[in-house]
């Protein structure tokens, strides 16, 4: 089968596209024949070595890169109950989407819908459920309550403001052109800043007359997170879940009480993907958003898996507003 792999920790340059031997299911496991696989962030952090010593995603090379897929069922392993070949299934925190097939835990698998398209099911499994905890398990959000999202119009980002919404918060975002910011705006944020234009502290401050939001959800990181810190309220909370700009790396513990005796957490998704029914619930909330029409799941670019390294270049550098996925050859 075709593979993207990584065979050492680099750029972009160091993924190879290769054939490798069509694994086989194990006990509890199913073969998924995948037709789509998303692109995120966490697979640069595993191709660059960033995730190498990794508690919940440890990577050793080589590595087929993608921990998110969408396809059908292709064969199942001993004590595989409820899933059959042909069935269409969805998944993500499971190693080797950039694959024609890949090896998955039977537990991790939900099934898509039928009026759910297999290429929304890839593109909402990882990004969707990383908004989902962050809106309704991490911090919860209640009617009246203001949250400032990073990168508005980023996967993760559009699907955080829509959930967010949903559950009657005031959102404001950050976004890094005119163009985004109609993206942003489109789904439902009450407030767009352009960060590159203005500082994003004093315009949150400005917006909240000085009180700060309730809850940030920080995924860029290095050139954010301090003052992500100061556009809290009194005892606000950060939540740093990516670093597109680079890594925090130290947090100084008395900016935590300057700012006002604020909260800030690092989360994985995993600690909030434990169970079967931890994952259908989540997926199955997504789902039946999109089957209703209410969740919009924008889709920025599909490339062929032979062009992983593009998809790459695309979201690191930022060019993305909306979901990239890869598409497999037999699709």
């Amino acid at each position: 089968m075709r593979a993207v792999q990584v065979l050492e920790y680099g750029g972009s340059d160091r993924l190879t596209v290769t054939d490798i031997p069509r694994p086989d299911p194990g006990a509890g496991e199913v073969r998924v024949r995948l037709a789509f696989a998303g692109v995120n962030f966490i697979d640069v952090y595993m191709r660059n070595g960033m995730y190498a010593k990794n508690r919940a995603y440890g990577t050793t090379v080589p590595l087929t890169l993608g921990m998110e897929g969408a396809g059908v069922v292709d064969a199942v392993g001993d004590g595989v109950e409820g899933l059959t070949a042909g069935d269409r299934v969805a998944y993500c925190l499971s190693p080797g989407s950039y694959a024609e097939f890949a090896i998955v835990p039977a537990w991790k698998l939900v099934p898509v819908p039928d009026d759910v398209a297999l290429e929304k099911a890839a593109a909402l499994m990882l990004q969707g459920c990383t908004g989902h905890y962050l809106t309704h398990s991490l911090f919860p959000l209640e009617a009246g309550q203001a949250c400032l999202i990073h990168a508005g119009a980023g996967g993760v980002g559009q699907v955080l403001i829509q959930l967010a919404k949903a559950r009657g918060a005031r959102v404001l975002t950050t976004v890094g052109s005119p163009k985004k910011a109609d993206v942003a705006k489109s789904l439902g944020a009450d407030e767009a800043i352009l960060y590159k234009d203005v500082d994003f502290k004093q315009v949150v401050d400005d917006l909240t007359g000085g009180e700060g939001v309730h809850v940030v959800y920080e995924s860029v990181g290095k050139d954010t997170f301090e003052r992500s810190l100061f556009c809290l309220r009194h005892r606000g909370t950060c939540v740093l879940f990516g670093f597109s700009s680079g890594a925090v790396t130290s947090v100084n513990p008395q900016s935590l009480a300057e700012a006002g005796s604020v909260f800030m957490t690092r989360p994985n998704l995993a600690d909030y993907m434990t169970t079967a029914d931890e994952i259908s619930g989540r997926a199955g909330d997504l789902f039946r958003g999109v089957s209703a029409g209410n969740l919009q799941i924008n889709i920025s670019d599909i490339i062929d898996l032979d062009n992983a390294a593009t998809a790459h270049d695309a979201l690191e550098g930022r060019a993305t507003s909306g979901k990239l996925l890869l598409r497999m050859e037999f699709t």
